[in-house]
């Protein structure tokens, strides 16, 4: 088996109102030198040894990601 994180964050282009909610949130705090605020999320799959980065791409772009407004990047790994 293989573990596979898929990292998914908006596009630079897209405002992303939850990251602006954080920073405001940050700053209220007291918390200072904080530029901006990007909130994205991991997609975790377990798939077999025979699965390739490129299967993992096309569930990706076909399911996983909304590829209008998200970028994403691939990590596969191996189970310990």
């Amino acid at each position: 088996m293989k573990k596979v994180n898929v990292y998914v964050t908006l596009r630079e282009s897209v405002l992303d109102p939850q990251g602006v909610a954080v920073k405001g949130g940050l700053e209220h705090l007291g918390f200072t030198g904080v530029e901006s605020v990007r909130i994205g999320k991991v997609i975790e799959l377990q798939v077999e040894d025979a699965t390739t980065e490129a299967m993992v791409r096309d569930m990706c772009e076909k399911l996983l990601v909304n590829t209008v407004i998200e970028n994403y990047r691939i990590e596969m790994g191996v189970l310990a």
